[in-house]
């Protein structure tokens, strides 16, 4: 997978040897040499030389014969590569979720069994679109909605993107409710169109369980609790930084799920 915040990036992340006679497709000259005659792009395939790859064009359309998994992948190579709005672990757990009902007490809080749930990233990566999780292959719950964080986490780049992070936190510090939404209104301009799409999904999701709140106990603020470190996270920020920003990440996320109607 890429590195790329932004879709869908050409991403030549080594150096690769080819068997065989290979030409580079961007100025269609040999690729001279036994090894290391070029690079190849790990979600499109593309083979070129490695002076040649500093011009190429950023255009990636991801191969779904390279894209090998579904957990650990780029957010924005996964929905190109199966053209998809968004991941299709996402839409399959929370439609699994909402089909089985959202009363279920301490649903996202109560984790699931943790073997089951590497079950099911593994039935992803196998299977994609064709994985079972219904309640014959898990009874319980809580291994969907553990599966769904899971995907969250291993995220190669945040659902909130390490570029849009300081916005999101200096967003969460804004203590008038108001000012804080248009902040947030424009954070999330900050986002690649795939990244914000399945948040505006994820939310929507998230605001029909706490409709739920008698039964499941789950508030806006308990699922901003959860989903807080879960969505947004920021590389090489120091502990005290880090344990500071979770306050902030919970605000953030609690905006979201109590204004997604008018934010997305």
């Amino acid at each position: 997978f890429h590195f790329s915040l932004y879709p869908c990036c050409i991403s030549f992340n080594q150096v690769h040897t080819f068997r065989g006679p290979h030409w580079c497709e961007y100025c269609a000259n040999f690729m001279w040499g036994l090894i290391a005659q070029g690079v190849k792009c790990a979600d499109c395939g593309l083979n070129v030389h490695k002076q040649c790859s500093k011009v190429v064009p950023n255009d990636c359309q991801p191969d779904l014969r390279h894209v090998k998994k579904v957990y650990s992948c780029d957010l924005t190579t996964l929905v190109k590569a199966h053209n998809t709005k968004r991941p299709m672990v996402v839409d399959m757990c929370i439609q699994e979720i909402e089909a089985r009902g959202l009363q279920s007490e301490g649903l996202y809080r109560i984790s699931g069994f943790s073997e089951l749930i590497e079950d099911v990233k593994l039935a992803f990566d196998r299977d994609g679109e064709k994985a079972d999780i219904s309640s014959n292959a898990y009874e319980d719950l809580n291994i969907i909605a553990g599966a769904l964080k899971l995907y969250f986490r291993e995220l190669p780049i945040p659902l909130i993107t390490y570029d849009a992070y300081p916005h999101f936190i200096e967003t969460g510090k804004i203590a008038d409710a108001e000012k804080r939404l248009e902040s947030l209104h424009e954070a999330l301009k900050l986002l690649p169109p795939a990244h914000c799409e399945t948040l505006r999904y994820l939310m929507a999701h998230l605001k029909r369980v706490t409709e739920y709140e008698k039964e499941n106990l789950m508030s806006s603020e308990n699922l901003g609790i959860v989903f807080g470190p879960t969505l947004m996270r920021a590389p090489g920020l120091d502990a005290m930084t880090a344990l500071n920003d979770i306050r902030y990440q919970r605000l953030v996320v609690e905006t979201l799920i109590k204004n997604e109607d008018v934010l997305f």
